[in-house]
């Protein structure tokens, strides 16, 4: 069976903030640690379903979100595991400076999941489209960085984030995401995973564009191109190890991502190959801001749909021979 044809199979799959509102309920349930922090937001980043069941664990702070963070860092100080949740534009986006200095600096043990983040928050347009949000949080020693394909890596990097030590930033989304993986599917942070083999080329996405990826990976197919799909869920530490066998095995290497180009995926890769196997590099990504829209019309409009992952893998197999 193709693995784009295991993906429908799978069904079209739930957003996943909504995972991320299911697994905190699920992960409250287990560990009495687990707190959860809101900026009045959350109806829409689904921690909500948490504080009803447990209202004293969970805290509304309010359009605080600067204060969140250190009231969050505090509580991580005390020994609880704090889940600290807003839009990524407001998450890192103005509370950068609080999570360097009381939550980077010291390691403390806080988990900021954000959602709403890239081109798919659509008709809020360019003010809430966060699309430098992996490039901010990966600027932060000692953050594990997350950008989950789809509701079962979701719900598993939940449990996950609870279980490491440190700090945590994981990236969730408002609209629907296809469905990548079943639930007897195995993770482990920092080890990206094949979803597609391939000899050609390597195709390494994240987030949403994962999907893409396969989907262009099958169109390659029928053109005689076998690429590998990898997901690099796990962008800070990233898998150097998977990064470089790539680049030797298949020769050639296209980053697809649902961020801006500077400082995200594609330049840790990029960093990656510059220091262990040079080969060519293409890049499908962000490369202004966006503008209002429906999610798909948008990804259409700013290259990120399937057909442009496989004109960049095109572009790179050329570059290689």
């Amino acid at each position: 069976m193709l693995v784009s044809e295991r993906v429908r199979r799978l069904g079209p799959g739930a957003a996943t903030r909504e995972a991320y509102g299911s697994a905190l309920l699920a992960l409250g349930a287990v560990n009495p640690e687990v707190v959860v922090l809101d900026a009045d937001l959350s109806k829409s980043t689904m921690t909500g379903v948490f504080g009803k069941q447990y209202p004293g664990r969970f805290f509304n702070v309010g359009v605080c979100e600067q204060n969140m963070i250190g009231v969050a860092a505090g509580l991580a100080s005390c020994g609880k595991i704090p889940f600290v949740s807003s839009f990524a534009a407001f998450v890192p986006g103005r509370c950068f400076d609080q999570l360097r200095i009381v939550v980077a600096q010291p390691k403390a043990n806080v988990k900021v999941v954000a959602s709403h983040a890239g081109l798919t928050t659509g008709a809020d347009g360019k003010s809430a489209q966060a699309l430098e949000d992996v490039a901010l949080m990966r600027a932060l020693l000692g953050f594990v960085v997350i950008v989950p394909a789809d509701e079962v890596f979701t719900e598993w990097a939940v449990r996950a984030a609870a279980a490491h030590r440190g700090p945590v930033y994981m990236r969730v989304g408002r609209a629907k995401s296809p469905k990548i993986y079943g639930d007897g599917d195995s993770f482990e942070l920092g080890r990206a995973c094949e979803v597609v083999d391939g000899r050609d080329l390597t195709i390494i996405a994240n987030g949403i564009m994962v999907a893409a990826a396969v989907e262009a990976a099958e169109q390659l197919s029928a053109e005689g191109i076998q690429a590998r799909v990898l997901d690099m869920h796990t962008v800070a530490p990233i898998d150097r190890e998977a990064i470089e066998r790539a680049a030797r095995e298949t020769g050639t290497i296209v980053v697809a991502e649902e961020h801006f180009l500077a400082g995200g995926t594609g330049e840790a890769v990029a960093r990656v190959v510059a220091e262990t196997f040079p080969v060519p590099i293409e890049f499908v990504a962000v490369r202004e801001y966006g503008i209002s829209g429906e999610p798909n019309e948008l990804l259409a409009h700013y290259h990120l749909t399937a057909a442009d992952v496989a004109d960049g893998a095109r572009r790179a197999v050329r570059r290689k021979r």
